[in-house]
Parts: structure tokens; C-alpha cells; sequence
């Protein structure tokens, strides 16, 4: 008894992981796994399903880091075997997803934001916003969403622009207050900073279709359901988006300035301080210079000029910008090998949203998405509703199943055109138009939803500014009021346009 009660002691002590929610967690895997496989769906799928739904419940619930939450989903799907008949090809599908150019732009670009804090070039972007908008948090708040908007239309990967961009801006702006998850000064402005951050990102993605990578999918569905006779152009888009889009962009400052109140709100000497500070720091120094030719360098080929003004075959993918970019800063002395190494949030992003990417592509693969598409399909269709609550129904399911989601450009390629199809059957002609750009705005709206919705999401989630239970809730809140001001100002906006 005396040992077993060693053991027991030492396994309280030493064991990382929470008891109560693994319990929890393992509950909801026991018990999705006794469901019978529903229809449509093989004993494989469903298991698919259960792995994945228990693995965010651990996430949320924080049973363990969540790198360790993304290894065990890695392992457990390679020892089931349900994605394949061996367990050489389940490991193989297992680890798929750590070669998906996404996840690696995403891990790049924190590197090359390193470079941002060890050159001061940071900083001294801080202290300057600090010195036009810093007599208030809210303020500065509005600089970064400003940032955000005006780099949208020039940046079609909203993960370059908010995560590898802006981000950066936003951190040091946040360090210049003193605010720093590692001293435990998160609350200070940081928390809120980095939701404006990432909730601004959502909204200008919304707005021009150059400016997050799925939009022109989202077209080419559109032209596909109307038979070609609607078509989003650049213009349609961006003139389609303008109103509700500025109204959302001026609203989200002031609604997570109610959901997550920053502890220091007014800075009356930060403008003084702020000047003072670049004075001292004199005039750009050489690796400054450096840092800020690769970010302009970034910035004209994320904005894909030279495809542009030569043609498509100087086309390069964001992923191989940002390789570049990180491979200048390397060779120049900039950065050195052992700030790759040491940039702990960079890999432990590489693994936890490498694995839920995975998880992601294996439903899709498994025919889980499309299965839950046609039952939603068939439960309109049979239910007798109205076509405007069938409408809802549809906007409403589309966004919110991007909890099952790891990448925008995924969910819109399985579900959309199901959805849009539905639409265009039951929605009467005169109201067609609303419907689809309800739906082509809520194709954005989806990425405020969780943490790993988009490759913004875990740059600035990684930063480790905003605790998981509050980037869900601000995320929900979010979604929310963006859907109802495209449901309100973009459909009172979109009938003066004669859209309907």
C-alpha cells in the first residue's frame, strides 16, 4: 500500500497533465466512438470524427499544452490506422500536413518578425505610432486596423499581411508599454492590441478580393451557380463590401475595447516619452536599414507587383517570398541560426497547426464534409421552411462549421458550392444576390472564430497575448456583429446598389 501511494503521489506531482478535464476529454472520445456510425459514413470516418472533436475538447480545456494535444492527435491517428490500412500509410498521412506551404509561411513569418525586435526596428515603429496615437490604447487601436486596411487590397495572403506585417508592428508597439506575456504583463495594452490585430484581418479580407487567398474561388462559385450571370469583379467586390466592411472595421476597435479593456487605457506622457525615445535612438542604423528593405521587399512581392506589371509567370507563392525573406535576413547578419532555433512559438505553432490542418483534410478526405453538406441539403429541403430562414440557416451553418476547420481555402473548396447551389435553388431570383454575397462576406467572417481558423490565427495566438478562452468567446462576439452589421448595412447598402 505504502508504494502504491508513493506512486500515486508521485503521479499527482509529476504527471503534466490536468485530471479532471483529461478525464473529460476521454469521456467525449468513449463516448462518440459508442454512437453508432451514422449513415453516409464508414466506421473509419466516424472514428475520424471522434479523434478530432476529442482533440479540441482537450485543447479548450487545456488537459495538456496544446503542442503536446496536437502530438498525441498525431499519434493517435497513425496507431488507429483510420485513414489507412497500415500503419506505415496512417503515420504517412499523419505527418502530411508538415509539408502544406501554409503552415510553413505561417512558422517563417514569425521568424522574420524576430528580426523586427533584435534590430530595434520594432520599437522604433512603436514609439512612432506611439508618438501620433498614443494619448489613448483605443487610438493606437485604430492605427492598427488602419494598417490593416490599407495593405489588403496590395496583399492576397492575409496570413503575410496580419501575421507577418502587422503583427510585428503590433508586438513592439506592445513591448514600448512594457506589455509582455513573459513578464506577465500581457493585460497592460498587449491583449487588446493583438486582438485588434487579428480581428481587423477577417474584416479587410472581406473587402477586396485580392485580399485573402480563397476570394477568387469564392467568384468563380458564384459565376458556377448563376450560370455566369453574376460576376464579382475586383470592382463588384470592393464597391459590394465597402459600407459594411468600414462599418465593421470601425466598430471591432470599440467592441474589444468593451470585451478586453486594456489596464492602461490613457497615456497622457506616452507622446513625450515616445519622442524622447526616438531621439535617443538617432537615425536608422544599417541592420535597421536592412530589416526595412526586406520588409518593403516582402510587401512588393506579397502584393504580387511584379506578376503584375510582367506577367503571370513572375508569379511567386508567399511561401517562397517568405523563405526569401528569411534567407536575407540570414545571409546579411541580421538574424543568425540560433534565432531560428531559439523561436520557440514558431515551432510549437509548426506542430499543433500542422495536426489540426491534418485532422482537418482527413475529414475532408473521409468524405465527413460532404456528408454533413448533403444531410444539411436534405434537411432544408424536406423541412418546408421559408426561403428567408432557409437562407439564415444556410449563412449561419457555413460560418459556424469553420470550428471544424484549420483553413479557410479548405472549407470554402468542400462546402461552399454545396451551399451556394442549395441557396440558388431555394432563394427566389430577386433575392439571389443578397444571399450570395451574405455568404461570400461570411467566407472571412469565419476566420474571427477560433485560434487555428485561419494562418493569422496562430501567429497571433502564439505571441501568447490572449488566452484560448478568450480568443473564443471575443471570436464569437465578433462574428456575431459583423454578421449582423452585413445583415442590416450590407443589405440596406446593397439595395441601393440595385442589387435587389
Amino acid at each position: 500500500m505504502a508504494m502504491i501511494s508513493r506512486m500515486l503521489d508521485h503521479f499527482r506531482r509529476a504527471v503534466p497533465f490536468r485530471i479532471v478535464p483529461a478525464t473529460i476529454a476521454t469521456a467525449v472520445l468513449i463516448g462518440l466512438l459508442l454512437v453508432p456510425t451514422p449513415d453516409g459514413l464508414t466506421p473509419k470516418a466516424w472514428a475520424l470524427v471522434a479523434i478530432f472533436l476529442t482533440t479540441i475538447v482537450a485543447i479548450i480545456l487545456k488537459v495538456m499544452p496544446i503542442g503536446v494535444m496536437a502530438m498525441m492527435a498525431i499519434m493517435v491517428v497513425a496507431l488507429s490506422q483510420v485513414t489507412a490500412t497500415s500503419s506505415k500509410g496512417a503515420i504517412t498521412d499523419a505527418l502530411a500536413s508538415f509539408g502544406n506551404p501554409l503552415i510553413w509561411l505561417i512558422v517563417v513569418s514569425v521568424m522574420i518578425s524576430r528580426g523586427l525586435k533584435k534590430t530595434g526596428l520594432g520599437a522604433r515603429i512603436g514609439f512612432w505610432f506611439i508618438s501620433l496615437l498614443g494619448r489613448r490604447t483605443l487610438g493606437i487601436g485604430y492605427g492598427l486596423a488602419a494598417c490593416e486596411l490599407i495593405l489588403a487590397p496590395f496583399t492576397p495572403s492575409n496570413t503575410a499581411r496580419g501575421g507577418g506585417i502587422v503583427h510585428p508592428i503590433m508586438k513592439s508597439i506592445a513591448h514600448a508599454f512594457g506589455s509582455d506575456p513573459e513578464q506577465k504583463t500581457q493585460g497592460k495594452v498587449g491583449t487588446y492590441l493583438a486582438l485588434v490585430n487579428y480581428h481587423a484581418n477577417p474584416i479587410s479580407s472581406a473587402m477586396f478580393v485580392t485580399a485573402t487567398a480563397p476570394n477568387p474561388l469564392v467568384v468563380d462559385y458564384v459565376a458556377k451557380v448563376t450560370n455566369q450571370s453574376f460576376h464579382l469583379s475586383w470592382g463588384t467586390w470592393a464597391l459590394a463590401m465597402l459600407l459594411p466592411g468600414l462599418v465593421c472595421m470601425a466598430l471591432m476597435p470599440l467592441v474589444i475595447y468593451v470585451l478586453a479593456r486594456p489596464e492602461v487605457t490613457r497615456t497622457p506622457d506616452a507622446v513625450t516619452f515616445a519622442r524622447a525615445e526616438l531621439a535617443r535612438m538617432g537615425p536608422l542604423q544599417g541592420r535597421e536599414w536592412v530589416m526595412l528593405g526586406t520588409f518593403a521587399l516582402l510587401l512588393v512581392l506579397w502584393a504580387d507587383v511584379p506578376a503584375l506589371l510582367l506577367g503571370k509567370a513572375f508569379s511567386l507563392d508567399a511561401t517562397v517570398v517568405a523563405l526569401l525573406g528569411l534567407f536575407m535576413l540570414l545571409i546579411t547578419g541580421t538574424l543568425d541560426w540560433e534565432d531560428v532555433l531559439t523561436e520557440k512559438s514558431a515551432w510549437d505553432t509548426l506542430v499543433w497547426f500542422g495536426a489540426l490542418v491534418m485532422l482537418a483534410g482527413e475529414l475532408n478526405k473521409a468524405g465527413v464534409i460532404g456528408w454533413f453538406s448533403a444531410g444539411l441539403r436534405s434537411g432544408i429541403e424536406s423541412s418546408g421552411m421559408g426561403w428567408l430562414p432557409a437562407a439564415a440557416v444556410l449563412v449561419l451553418v457555413f460560418l459556424f462549421s469553420h470550428y471544424l476547420f484549420a483553413s479557410t481555402t479548405a472549407h470554402i473548396s468542400a462546402m461552399l458550392l454545396a451551399f451556394l447551389s442549395v441557396g440558388a435553388h431555394l432563394v427566389p431570383g430577386a433575392y439571389l444576390v443578397p444571399f450570395l454575397l451574405m455568404m461570400a462576406a461570411a467566407s472571412c467572417i469565419m476566420m474571427t472564430l477560433t485560434h487555428y481558423a485561419t494562418g493569422t490565427s496562430p501567429i497571433v495566438f502564439g505571441s501568447g497575448y490572449v488566452g484560448m478562452g478568450r480568443w473564443w468567446f471575443v471570436g464569437l462576439v465578433m462574428a456575431v456583429v459583423e454578421l449582423a452589421v452585413f445583415a442590416t448595412v450590407g443589405l440596406l447598402w446593397w439595395k441601393v446598389l440595385g442589387y435587389w
